[in-house]
């Protein structure tokens, strides 16, 4: 384990009374690689501790990279059946990002990844019916992937889960509080308003919930407020400025422009290859399933990495694909793709012409 990461115990503490309330009885799955053992081994006595059933799943790193390189035809266009079934037979999920490589999937054909994520739809549908909770842990390649040292990066990920924090649970209950009171704020907007450099974007939110993510379920670290967006409702043009590593593809300098909620033109400085075959997975792909606002403090710095950098506070992000029911957006598509447009430098988030201010721990 890599000097200043979080403590295993106290990460799995965490999921297990914060993110998952795991009550007696409780069939919990947790899923990782085998860099993550520790971490695993922790929620495995922590789940038992709660008098739940956990059912640990540790898969070597590479896995993921042989499943394209050795599948066939069958693998590509099929649910998996012994995923679905384990899914299906248990209430809450764990899944831990420990990759060696960030960039495994990179030599694989976008074309072929958007492929299988279209044939594993039904899998993400349970998974999101069900309590889950997707963390990560510092890994060398994660670092890397940051340009940071291992033991800085080890540090910034503690902090970013808030366990550097005399009473965590507590620091993520203010954190809860103060998006309360932002969503409080926004359901009142009718149109939101992104503007910054290469940026103009107006979307419609009247009528749909704002979502707090505090950690209470799905991410972990978390920290934003999301809804999505009325679907034809987007217009005008956005500039992402945080690199994106889907896949183990970099993709950089995303700019989108938006008629009626489609996108209508595309371009990447680069990754355009990645990113035309994202916006070709269906039809719901072309639209916005979800916007949302980053509050966490202990994110400070973009690393390459979705479930980090989205929760930056001072940014905005912007989802292509799957809505979440919750907030009463209807899109629907294999693709769920966050890209985050970066505002501490001169940009403006303002709701019906007022600034969207966030005040966070």
């Amino acid at each position: 384990m890599i000097q200043g990461a979080p403590d295993p115990a106290a990460l799995a503490a965490l999921i297990c009374d914060w993110c998952l309330d795991v009550a007696p009885g409780a069939k919990v799955l947790v899923s990782a690689t085998t860099l993550a053992e520790s971490y695993a081994t922790a929620l495995h006595q922590a789940i038992l501790e709660r008098d739940a059933w956990p059912m640990v799943s540790l898969t070597p790193p590479s896995a993921a990279g042989d499943f394209y390189r050795f599948g066939g035809d069958r693998h590509f266009t099929e649910v998996p059946p012994i995923e679905l079934a384990l899914l299906e037979a248990v209430q809450a999920v764990v899944r831990i990002d420990a990759p060696a490589n960030t960039k495994e999937l990179a030599s694989i054909d976008p074309e072929l990844i958007a492929r299988v994520a279209t044939a594993r739809r039904p899998l993400s549908e349970v998974a999101h019916s069900r309590r889950w909770c997707g963390t990560l842990i510092p890994t060398p390649a994660l670092a890397q992937g940051a340009g940071m040292g291992e033991a800085d990066y080890a540090a910034f990920v503690t902090r970013s889960l808030f366990l550097d924090r005399e009473d965590p649970v507590g620091t993520w209950r203010e954190l809860s509080a103060a998006q309360a009171s932002l969503i409080e704020r926004l359901q009142t907007v009718r149109q939101i308003r992104i503007e910054a450099e290469g940026t103009d974007l107006t979307l419609e939110v009247a009528g749909r919930k704002w979502v707090n993510s505090d950690g209470r379920t799905r991410n972990l670290p978390s920290g934003e407020v999301f809804t999505g967006p009325l679907e034809s409702s987007a217009s005008g043009t956005i500039r992402f400025t945080v690199p994106t590593g889907p896949a183990g593809v970099t993709v950089s300098g995303v700019e989108l422009e938006f008629r009626d909620g489609e996108v209508v033109r595309a371009h990447a400085d680069h990754g355009q290859r990645y990113l035309d075959a994202a916006l070709r997975t269906d039809a719901g792909a072309r639209l916005l399933g979800e916007i949302g606002i980053g509050t966490n403090v202990g994110i400070d710095r973009a690393t390459n990495n979705i479930l980090l950098d989205e929760k930056m506070a001072g940014t905005v992000h912007l989802a292509l694909g799957r809505s979440y029911p919750q907030t009463g957006g209807t899109n629907v598509s294999a693709l769920h793709w966050d890209l985050i447009c970066d505002l501490r430098d001169g940009g403006a988030l303002t709701g019906d012409g007022e600034p969207i201010t966030v005040s966070a721990s």
